[in-house]
């Protein structure tokens, strides 16, 4: 660093130097987010390709070099995006129309706050994080709604009122398996749940708990709307669902980067609260003093990326449901299994078995 520099640093207030590397962390997650969001957007044409037995994307490269062609086509299309006209519909509410995709943006991105990247690194470790989590991911069926009511179209405020419903199903089961993890790691602060998973592969919650995270998984596709719950956007039944008005930025704000940072999200959330978070699976086989017995960020990295190539396969494997089929599996499927596990949980509790021996 630079003498004027450091002296410049030396020379501010103690809350000030907080501040200004408080903001600079912000910033870095929210870069890394949106880049990875992009890199997921040609892994999911990529690996859907493959299964497909097709190539994906494959000739926008960067600056016509013949190497690594198709990975400049996330940069492609963004720019194709933002050079795009916004056009809001003429007899919409206007102001509505533009708020929606803020107010789905916004707690997709202020989710990952509490999200424990590290031992060392979080945003903000708040005793409250999975209810911070929790409270923040249903706040995005109120942009969805807004989104389709503004447009003053029946398209869109039909493919609004699916998603809504479908969201707000599926709301309550995810809420009942974070109770679960709640139960078994006693505390809501993430950090702690992924501490209390310490020992090894076998002493993470997904042994005790593995029927809440496989609802929680399918949950979680159903909260992204993707497929096979992407009745939302059934094109060949309501033309693209409570986005159909939305084009250029604005249709990137609501659609496309939410729906991938939630994925994304989802997929460490799973890591996170089943499997170890930045936990090492060797802890406990290894010496303590072992690389792969260490925990660190890039455990978490590759943890989120298996779930995320669940996601892209589950896609590029299922048919989409009818929509009547998604409800009764909601509501008469998934909730009974939450609540029934729960009562186990109270029971393992009572024992002194599994995660309650101590």
């Amino acid at each position: 660093m630079p003498s004027f520099v450091s002296e410049w640093w030396v020379g501010l207030v103690p809350e000030l130097q907080s501040a200004i590397i408080v903001t600079a962390q912000i910033l870095a997650v929210l870069i890394a987010i949106v880049i990875a969001v992009a890199m997921l957007t040609l892994a999911e044409r990529k690996v859907i390709g493959y299964m497909q037995l097709r190539l994906g994307p494959n000739r926008v490269s960067f600056f016509g070099l013949p190497i690594f062609r198709g990975l400049a086509q996330p940069f492609a299309d963004v720019i194709k995006l933002l050079l795009k006209e916004i056009i809001v519909p003429g007899r919409s509410s206007s102001f509505l129309f533009l708020l929606a995709p803020l107010i789905v943006l916004v707690p997709a991105m202020a989710t990952w706050a509490v999200m424990p990247f590290s031992p060392e690194f979080v945003l903000a470790d708040i005793d409250a994080g999975l209810l911070f989590v929790l409270a923040l991911t249903s706040l995005g069926v109120y942009g969805v709604i807004l989104a389709g009511w503004a447009s003053n179209s029946k398209y869109a405020f039909l493919g609004a009122m699916r998603s809504a419903a479908q969201m707000v199903a599926y709301e309550i089961p995810m809420g009942f398996a974070l109770v679960g993890v709640l139960m078994a790691a006693g505390s809501l602060n993430l950090g702690e749940i992924v501490r209390a998973q310490e020992g090894g592969f076998g002493s993470w919650n997904w042994f005790w708990l593995f029927p809440l995270f496989i609802v929680y998984f399918i949950s979680g596709l159903a909260e992204t709307n993707r497929a096979p719950f992407d009745v939302a956007e059934g094109e060949s039944e309501i033309v693209a669902g409570f986005h159909v008005e939305y084009s250029g930025a604005s249709f990137a704000l609501l659609f496309a980067l939410p729906e991938y940072a939630n994925m994304i999200l989802i997929s460490a959330l799973c890591s996170v609260l089943f499997f170890g978070g930045w936990l090492s699976p060797f802890q406990g086989y290894l010496a303590d003093s072992a690389f792969l017995a260490q925990p660190g960020f890039y455990w978490l990295f590759l943890k989120t990326c298996l779930f995320l190539f669940v996601f892209l396969w589950v896609r590029a494997t299922f048919p989409r449901y009818r929509y009547d089929q998604i409800m009764r599996l909601g509501w008469k499927v998934l909730i009974p299994i939450t609540l029934v596990w729960i009562a186990v949980e109270s029971v393992l509790a009572w024992l002194r078995i599994g995660p309650w021996a101590a």
